[in-house]
């Protein structure tokens, strides 16, 4: 399942044992390596990680807290369905995008996005800072740059996003920052694959132009437009294949 490095399988988990079978476990959990047959019991993760105990129950610990497993009486631990899991934890979604491609997966990540992000500008618009304004305003220069060749265009994207919702004023909003990182970087890869659709520069541009002019309406419109059209595509491609089954 895994590479053993110089025969020795904890050689794998780096300097923090705990951290590194969180991450080898969580990462084979979500992309489905253990589908179809048994979790490990712990004894059998500290054989085959030569580990000690102590490293994998603290282990199977986070992975409970995340919401990947469960200890059941006489079944032991056992991986949670989906539903279960924390999809905002910053580890769930980093593991999430180890995962083959699903186009489902991308349109509830998109669907929780069109009812988030629209919201979070024209709160923005409400209740940027100057401070706020000034993020936004160098994360937007950034895209304008990536899309001239200099830098990544991905990260200046999911940068400019990031700020509306730091710019909302509204801390709940915020801790969305992760999905949204995980959604775009799925999304954008998925629709310039599709029909070569990069970052629209200048629809960005009338987001940020409706929040320094504190209009929340055109906010909330103008960013609606951007995640709404991602929404479509990936409805369109939905059916397309269903026609194809």
């Amino acid at each position: 399942m895994f590479v053993e490095k110089d025969g020795d399988p904890s050689a794998l988990l780096g300097r923090n044992l705990t951290i590194g079978l969180l991450d080898h476990v969580g990462k084979a959990i979500v992309t489905g390596v253990y589908d179809n047959k048994p979790f490990p019991t712990e004894a059998q993760l500290a054989d085959q990680y030569r580990v000690s105990r102590s490293v994998t129950r603290e282990a199977v610990k986070m992975l409970t807290a995340k919401g990947l497993l469960t200890a059941r009486p006489r079944q032991g631990t056992v991986i949670q369905a989906t539903l279960h899991w924390n999809l905002l934890d910053k580890d769930v979604l980093r593991w999430l995008l180890e995962r083959k491609f699903s186009l489902q997966l991308l349109r509830q990540f998109t669907e929780l996005r069109v009812s988030i992000e629209p919201k979070g500008a024209e709160l923005a618009a409400n209740n940027a800072t100057y401070n706020d304004l000034q993020r936004m305003k160098a994360a937007f220069d950034r895209m304008v740059l990536a899309d001239g060749g200099e830098g990544d265009p991905t990260e200046a994207d999911i940068n400019f996003h990031v700020s509306i919702l730091y710019a909302s004023g509204n801390p709940f909003y915020y801790q969305f920052q992760e999905m949204i990182r995980t959604a775009l970087m799925t999304s954008i890869s998925f629709t310039t694959r599709v029909n070569g659709v990069t970052p629209n520069i200048v629809a960005h541009e009338n987001i940020m132009k409706a929040i320094f002019d504190r209009d929340p309406r055109r906010a909330y419109d103008a960013m609606h437009l951007i995640v709404n059209d991602v929404l479509m595509v990936i409805y369109e491609q939905e059916a397309q294949n269903k026609l194809k089954a």
